[in-house]
């Protein structure tokens, strides 16, 4: 299945959580992320607090939220870009309500990265139950 996470300026909660999906599924579902209003690069404290599990976002560019990114998601998860995210019926709408990570300090956003690693296993999970009910 096909994960796309969306807050405001994708450089932060939707960066950790497409990179936590990607890590967690192993290549069993994809991920992406993108912003309603994407900053000039990921959030130096994300950066960080990813490096502690082995993930480099330091390369990666924020980028604007598009219709087909929408289109090609089977979920949709949205980390308080409000109104700005985009809707489509019949996809799978899931809110997260997180702190944004954009200047806290180191254990503030490694709090902020473990919920939303929490909350990407919980996805995973039902993802897995999904796809095996749809191979019965």
């Amino acid at each position: 299945m096909n994960v796309l996470f969306v807050c405001v300026q994708n450089a932060g909660r939707s960066q950790l959580a497409e990179a936590l999906l990607r890590l967690a599924a192993g290549g069993a579902h994809e991920a992406r992320s993108a912003g309603s209003r994407p900053a000039a690069r990921v959030h130096p404290e994300v950066v960080e607090a990813m490096r502690d599990l082995g993930v480099e976002l330091a390369g990666r560019t924020p980028r604007r939220l598009e219709r087909a990114d929408a289109e090609w998601a089977d979920v949709v998860v949205t980390m308080g870009c409000g109104d700005d995210c985009p809707y489509l019926p019949g996809k799978r709408y899931v809110d997260w309500k997180l702190d944004d990570p954009a200047g806290q300090g180191p254990r503030e956003t490694r709090a902020i990265r473990d919920e939303i690693a929490a909350r990407v296993g919980l996805l995973l999970a039902e993802l897995h139950q999904e796809a095996a009910r749809e191979r019965r």
